[in-house]
């Protein structure tokens, strides 16, 4: 087990460069395999749900080159197998495994997918869109069967903008016969990447990052070359912490649009921008005030970013409100940020924060990606020593955090614990 240990009280300068965006890596990876040739991805970030889909490609004999920041894809000798649920629940985004397999072989057979415990994930929409499409579904014992004789297009419409079933029903919808339609899609910028990639493919992919998305299928698919777009939670998530403890902390090579919301309610409190082309300058602001946030779909405020902004609230004069409203367990980092001092209080997908509360070194932990992150940015302004347990949660979204975060003053360091 790894630990992350924080001497909070350093000021954060220089620049942190952001990576490929995670939530549309992981989608953009299982994609390629709908292609018959190679495809090469780049920008992709060095995580482990990078490294946990590589291992269900090399299982499905599919050829995994990594070079530097690029991964090349090589599915010509691939093979239809179950997916082991050692492999499945490793991460979420197993799941669009479905709709890429089912896609391009009218069978996919897998392991229910796993990922962090932040609340109900059902798949039900996902498996909605697979059987308008003319699959079917059987499960048993955890194990999904997903089956066609061949998949027709359809109008499909979503109870609910779900960004994974916006994704798998795309996938599965590239290679079926015919013309489909989702209507009520979400609209995440990572959504609009995933179709680049598709049309660069071959696929014929329109409306993506509307709420109408619009697939012609075709009958094959080739390879190509694609990038990554930059991580929006990541750069969000080094914003809140120079917005906590910054003096000039440069966030480079981002696309600022898709900051909006974030950016928006940190003007809101008095918190010192400068937004360039593709970077943000953020500084500490000795008048914070305190602000009111909702989670929503994209372009609304993003669930992923509502932990560690809460983190931020903390220090806030005045009283701050925080809705979620799309994972019921977002808030399971509070016990621990008012262990370190905070002032929060919870009921049901609601929280209140009083600010400003001084923070003090506690040991806490990870139990998620987005929770540790909230953690770390705890730990930066705290008084002493912050030891992060289960830290792996984090590992899986950060790419290379201890060195970005040292590299801009922070005292972090790894360490193995039995």
């Amino acid at each position: 087990m790894k630990t992350l240990t924080i001497q909070g009280g350093q000021t954060l300068s220089g620049t942190v460069r952001i990576g490929g965006a995670k939530n549309s890596a992981v989608a953009l990876i299982p994609a390629a395999i709908l292609a018959s040739d190679p495809v090469t991805i780049c920008n992709v970030p060095e995580i482990t749900d990078i490294e946990a889909l590589s291992n269900i490609l090399k299982h499905l004999n599919v050829s995994v080159k990594r070079a530097s920041e690029s991964i090349v894809i090589d599915p010509s000798k691939m093979e239809n197998k179950m997916i082991t649920q050692e492999l499945s629940s490793k991460l979420r985004a197993s799941y669009y495994f479905m709709g890429a397999l089912l896609g391009k072989y009218k069978k996919v057979t897998m392991y229910f997918p796993g990922g962090c415990k932040i609340g109900e994930r059902p798949i039900n929409l996902h498996l909605k869109g697979f059987e308008a499409l003319g699959a079917t579904v059987t499960i048993e014992d955890n194990v999904y069967t997903i089956t066609a004789d061949k998949l027709q297009g359809a109008s499909i419409y979503l109870d609910t903008p779900s960004v994974g079933a916006t994704i798998n029903i795309m996938l599965a919808a590239t290679l079926a016969d015919g013309t489909t339609t989702i209507d009520n899609a979400a609209k995440e910028p990572e959504i609009a990447n995933i179709a680049t990639l598709l049309n660069q493919m071959g696929a014929k992919v329109s409306g993506a990052g509307t709420s109408m998305i619009k697939i012609v299928g075709v009958k094959e698919l080739n390879g190509c070359f694609h990038e990554v777009i930059p991580d929006r939670i990541e750069a969000g998530t080094y914003l809140i912490f120079g917005a906590l403890c910054g003096d000039h902390l440069k966030v480079d090579n981002i696309i600022p649009s898709h900051l909006e919301a974030l950016t928006s309610k940190l003007e809101e409190m008095n918190i010192p921008l400068e937004i360039g082309i593709d970077y943000i300058y953020i500084s500490k602001s000795p008048s914070q005030r305190s602000t009111n946030i909702k989670t929503l779909g994209y372009p609304g405020f993003p669930t992923d970013l509502q932990q560690p902004f809460t983190t931020l609230l903390t220090q806030s004069s005045g009283h701050s409100k925080v809705e979620e409203t799309i994972w019921e367990n977002r808030f399971m980092n509070v016990p621990y940020l008012n262990q370190m001092g905070a002032n929060i209080k919870v009921n049901g997908m609601k929280a209140t924060v009083d600010g400003k509360t001084p923070l003090h070194g506690e040991k806490v932990e990870a139990t998620d990606l987005r929770a540790g992150a909230s953690l770390v940015a705890a730990a930066l302004i705290a008084d002493g020593q912050t030891t992060i347990t289960n830290v792996e949660h984090i590992l899986r979204g950060y790419e290379e955090i201890v060195e970005k975060l040292t590299n801009v003053g922070a005292k972090i360091e790894i360490n193995e614990i039995d």
